[in-house]
């Protein structure tokens, strides 16, 4: 689909990227910045979605290799989790197909602000333990149920998937959110290039839009990756409490009044 864009809606674009991945690597939700941007640049919904996949694929991938060369990711502890998800958000995606953007603009809004309201008021999400949880079936049947239910939703819409990952990891495995975001980014990236992929297949992605914000995001990812490990939970819990409440807020009031 060819798209016109003047050189102010370019700079727009590229700064609301950096912004957005910078963001994304520290807490998610790049994409409620992100998403919103590709649509005033005259985007069709589906298109500024898929079109979104592929420019997010930049930064979720740098903050994943990131996390991962500072050993804040296991590849193998998490395979359950990577397959599941890769899965999820293959299916999201053909179902994004049949789906109305009214539909995903009503139902953005009481996700987030459940997710905003399960932050604020459950204080024991963050741990300070370092180590990773005991091996079992149980751990195995969360991993798939959670891989796969954000996998999906990431598919289906996206905006908020990585602080979702974060939030609810912290909460199931009982992990510190260092490792809660090592999670979440590489997640992040199995849905988001699976789901890019399955949009490619589609026809809903404007190639030279998503690789020219991606570069700016993957640059912001970078940052905001390295900002997150250095200074730690002092510097992650608010700005994940912010993105979350500022989430709520934008999609409830774009939604709904």
């Amino acid at each position: 689909m060819e798209v016109v864009l003047d050189l102010e809606l370019w700079i727009t674009l590229c700064s609301v990227g950096f912004l957005a991945g910078m963001i994304d690597a520290i807490a998610g939700g790049g994409g409620m910045l992100t998403v919103p941007t590709l649509l005033t640049a005259g985007l069709p919904p589906h298109i500024a979605l898929g079109t979104n996949k592929l420019a997010a694929s930049f930064g979720s991938l740098t903050a994943s290799v990131t996390f991962y060369r500072k050993k804040l990711f296991d590849i193998s502890f998490w395979k359950t989790s990577l397959i599941f998800t890769a899965i999820g958000a293959v299916l999201g995606t053909v179902i994004v197909k049949f789906l109305t953007i009214d539909f995903l603009d009503k139902a953005l809004p009481i996700l987030i602000i459940s997710t905003a309201f399960y932050t604020l008021l459950a204080k024991g999400t963050v741990y300070n333990d370092q180590g990773l949880p005991n091996k079992s079936s149980k751990l195995i049947f969360k991993q798939a149920t959670q891989g796969f239910t954000l996998g999906f939703y990431d598919g289906v819409a996206g905006p908020g998937t990585g602080a979702f990952w974060t939030s609810s990891s912290s909460a199931l495995y009982k992990i510190n959110i260092l490792l809660s975001c090592g999670l979440a980014r590489s997640t992040n990236f199995i849905s988001n290039f699976f789901s890019l992929l399955t949009f490619i297949y589609l026809g809903y992605v404007n190639l030279l839009v998503g690789i020219a914000m991606g570069i700016f995001i993957m640059l912001g990812a970078w940052v905001g990756a390295h900002w997150a490990i250095k200074f730690g939970n002092k510097f992650i819990r608010p700005v994940f409490i912010t993105v979350v409440i500022g989430m709520s807020i934008n999609l409830g009031y774009h939604a709904w009044i």
